[in-house]
């Protein structure tokens, strides 16, 4: 009997319950954890794993890169995509923290609710994000993708500029840099935002007086299910609800309209490893086009 089998590659000491229970109810018989790989170790484990089945079985296989580094998950995704020998291939998927999918299912849900309500795409269009870790540095390499001029907002001291620059070029993405760790600064980078994202830690109101300085807003989206929010006026559920603020109104995206779309986002891809016509290879940018796809069909 085939047994689906998903070897769960971290630096950590443990694997993520939430990435464990999601492969198991996509389909994969076994989720074998191993833990303190690092990109150095990738190549190795990879081979091993392809060279076991005939090449006609590559959907039985797959190679989940998760931890919470974004930098490190890159030179693992990498380093497993070297290491496949034609036609012996298995599908790899990164998701490191989950930022990948979440990150892919705000930019999709941004770039749904411009269209439906502001007959509009994301090309050209002012974007504030706000919070600098994983989701936030890969939501800005997202939107700068689709032609958003983008703004990567620091809101703590410690946020490593180089660190995430560096990052937005490994993808070829220009994205400006600014500081929002005061409230003045934060009423200065709103002025002229089209387009607000708050990925910031949860429980922190990040957004709330600032706003009154907005005045072109069009769509804002909260990645903080955890009270307060981290933008005043967006409700958990909210997907394209129009909040009231001082200069008319804007389109609000709420945590939970997000988390609902990563969990199908996540899954979907757990489930393509298997079902795809050739050894499926996923990272951000796919998991970008593959939320847009599920937002399609819904329509």
């Amino acid at each position: 009997m085939t047994q689906r089998i998903l070897y769960f590659l971290t630096p950590g000491e443990n694997i993520s319950p939430f990435d464990v229970t999601l492969a198991a109810d996509a389909g994969f018989d076994m989720v074998v954890p191993l833990t303190k790989i690092e990109a150095k170790n990738v190549a190795a484990v990879v081979q091993d794993a392809i060279f076991c089945r005939p090449p006609k079985r590559f959907n039985d296989t797959g190679i989940f890169i998760g931890g919470r580094d974004v930098h490190m998950a890159t030179d693992m995704f990498q380093s497993a995509k070297k290491a496949m020998v034609d036609p012996f291939q298995v599908g790899v998927f990164a998701d490191p923290n989950g930022a990948y999918t979440t990150s892919a299912s705000v930019v999709a849900l941004v770039a749904r609710v411009l269209e439906e309500h502001c007959n509009m795409d994301l090309a050209g269009r002012r974007i504030a994000v706000f919070g600098t870790g994983p989701v936030g540095i890969c939501t800005a390499i997202l939107a700068a993708k689709q032609g958003a001029k983008v703004k990567l907002c620091q809101l703590l001291a410690d946020d490593d500029r180089r660190e995430a620059l560096n990052f937005c070029q490994r993808y070829e993405v220009n994205v400006e840099w600014v500081s929002a760790q005061t409230n003045t600064e934060k009423t200065d980078e709103v002025a002229d935002a089209e387009i607000i994202i708050c990925a910031a830690r949860a429980g922190v109101r990040i957004l709330e007086g600032s706003l009154r300085n907005a005045k072109k807003l069009l769509v804002v989206a909260d990645t903080n299910a955890v009270p307060p929010s981290g933008v005043l006026g967006v409700g958990l559920h909210d997907m394209g609800v129009a909040v009231e603020y001082a200069h008319g109104s804007f389109r609000s995206i709420g945590p939970l309209a997000i988390g609902n779309l990563k969990y199908k986002v996540q899954f979907g891809l757990f489930e393509e490893i298997q079902k795809s016509s050739k050894a499926a290879l996923i990272d951000f940018p796919e998991a970008y086009a593959f939320a847009l796809s599920l937002l399609e069909k819904q329509a």
